[in-house]
């Protein structure tokens, strides 16, 4: 896993600017990056989008979208990072949605977490999304996603045809 510091410098090679839409990771990815000095012309803005009153009414997320697939989806991860892009203008939308505990989306396994990347590059957007099931506690499944959530920012970027861009 690359260091906090070096995905914050990452970041700011090609000038990416990021924006979070966090729901599970409350605001941790962001926090992340915000820890490494200097961050400030990569972090934008974060959302935490933890009721899905906040997914529908301020990110956009469609109310059957999430009645169709469920809160810990796909789908939904990648709504959120267009809506959080929609509204901070950034090149880079992360956004998170799952469950740390068993307390959570229904039948969901713990741990269950879905990302999803948006890119805006020129006038092309380009997407991303996996998911993922962590293992621990709450706060272990927390930290891991919001790690994983920035490194693989670092591997779907470099995956990019950047000519075409």
């Amino acid at each position: 896993m690359r260091s906090l510091h070096d995905i914050a410098h990452f970041f700011a090679s090609p000038r990416l600017r990021l924006a979070t839409a966090e729901s599970c990771t409350a605001g941790l990815i962001a926090a992340r990056i915000a820890d490494v000095p200097g961050c400030g012309s990569v972090l934008q803005c974060a959302i935490v989008a933890y009721a899905p009153a906040v997914k529908t009414g301020l990110l956009g997320v469609a109310p059957d979208l999430i009645a169709r697939h469920g809160l810990t989806s796909e789908p939904v991860s990648c709504a959120m990072a267009r809506g959080v892009m929609a509204l901070a203008d950034v090149t880079l939308a992360i956004a998170n949605t799952g469950v740390a505990d068993g307390n959570g989306d229904g039948p969901t396994p713990a741990g269950t977490q879905c990302f999803a990347w948006l890119f805006r590059l020129g006038d092309q957007t380009h997407a991303f999304s996996e998911t993922v099931r962590f293992h621990g506690t709450r706060n272990t499944v927390r930290t891991a996603a919001a790690d994983w959530a920035l490194s693989r920012a670092v591997d779907h970027y470099l995956t990019l045809d950047l000519r075409r861009a």
